[in-house]
């Protein structure tokens, strides 16, 4: 009886996590995914992945939400969408990845993205500020939060950069009004649990 329970509570809780995602835009298909590997075929990074997009989505579907959102994966999507423009099945691929990102960062899974999350603050941080990303003012921010050592190994590569107007110390804003509309943006984007 015991069993029975186990297995009845685990199929509940596959259909719990596919659910969650059948709720993103284009991850109503998920279910019809074919397994045909044209997503892992198009990802330009998934040779570095532990799991490849067609892989991580067979688990999704098979209910195997601690391993999905422990995975390293999400974090190397480079948002290209190249498997959401060329899956068959029309499935949202990238917003999937984006919606498992969130998940796996409000349950506190995202052990492995330390680094990811901390560039995605500190940009959001500098365009909320100037309506514009500063190359250098996103690296200093960076390098300050992961590893501030780094920081000084990389200064002689960054000056080199600057001397050359490769990559200016003061960036550009843009205009008062504008950057309110872009932080009510932002605003609305963590609002909804976004970075």
């Amino acid at each position: 009886m015991a069993q029975q329970r186990d297995i009845v509570l685990e199929a509940s809780t596959k259909r719990d996590f596919i659910d969650e995602l059948l709720t993103v835009p284009g991850g109503d298909r998920l279910r019809d995914c074919i397994q045909c590997g044209t997503c892992s075929g198009s990802c330009p990074v998934s040779y570095a992945m532990d799991h490849p997009p067609r892989k991580l989505f067979a688990m999704i579907r098979a209910g195997m939400r601690e391993d999905v959102l422990s995975s390293e994966s999400l974090w190397l999507c480079t948002s290209c969408y190249s498997c959401t423009e060329r899956c068959p099945k029309g499935i949202g691929c990238t917003d999937i990845m984006y919606a498992l990102k969130r998940i796996a960062m409000s349950e506190g899974k995202a052990q492995g993205a330390a680094k990811a999350m901390a560039f995605a603050t500190s940009f959001t941080g500098i365009v909320a500020k100037n309506g514009r990303n500063n190359e250098s003012s996103l690296l200093m921010r960076f390098y300050m939060k992961v590893n501030p050592f780094a920081m000084m190994r990389k200064a002689p590569l960054g000056m080199q950069l600057m001397s050359r107007g490769r990559m200016p110390l003061g960036g550009e804003k843009i205009k008062d009004k504008d950057i309110e509309q872009l932080r009510a943006i932002i605003a609305k984007t963590e609002e909804m649990g976004g970075l």
